[in-house]
């Protein structure tokens, strides 16, 4: 496949995930109140929850602001590394867990820019609506992330006699994440379980 065959396809795969992406959240947003829980299979629920951290909730030191710019940097960094690589003739593989990545990291900016300006935040049990270009719930940079996948794979209660954790009822896998937050995930997993050799090139070049 030629250079720019590939700039198209990776390009494709990128605009793919983000638009999948996207069209997942406003329908959860406009779809479902803040905090509804519908029970899917016993293993899958859609929770309707929204978040100013990273993946799966997560929070992170220097607050909201920090890590907007952060991702917009890093995602600038992995998008111009991609083109780097593909230059240098990568395998596919290779080329598509780093395009899941930066697609991913670039779906939840779009969150942190945007929403902000343009949804409501309607009290329970009203959803949220789309409001007039800067009337929303938030300013520039300060939207929040929305999250909706939860698997409650496996769930039991933790004997009384275990230490700190006795008689506490457990889950796994408990976080709540987002498409955007699956495409980082799998691209940072295939990345370490099938091509750790061109990670070790990175850090022998650095």
């Amino acid at each position: 496949m030629s250079q720019k065959a590939k700039y198209i396809l990776f390009s494709s795969i990128f605009i793919a995930v983000l638009v999948i992406d996207q069209i997942i959240k406003v329908s959860v947003k406009t779809g479902m109140y803040l905090g509804e829980h519908i029970e899917i299979t016993s293993w899958f629920s859609l929770v309707f929850v929204e978040n100013n951290g990273m993946a799966f909730g997560w929070e992170i030191w220097g607050g909201k602001l920090f890590l907007t710019l952060f991702r917009i940097i890093a995602v600038s960094g992995i998008a111009w590394f991609i083109y780097k690589e593909i230059k240098r003739r990568r395998s596919m593989g290779y080329l598509l867990c780093l395009t899941l990545i930066a697609a991913g990291a670039a779906g939840n900016i779009i969150d942190c820019l945007f929403y902000g300006l343009i949804f409501n935040n309607p009290p329970y049990p009203q959803v949220a609506e789309f409001q007039p270009w800067g009337y929303g719930y938030g300013d520039f940079l300060y939207g929040r992330v929305v999250d909706m996948f939860y698997f409650p794979l496996i769930e039991w209660d933790m004997p009384e006699g275990v230490p700190f954790y006795g008689g506490q009822h457990c889950v796994f896998f408990s976080p709540i994440f987002n498409f955007a937050d699956a495409a980082i995930s799998c691209g940072i997993i295939a990345l370490l379980l099938f091509y750790r050799k061109q990670i070790s090139e990175l850090k022998i070049k650095a």
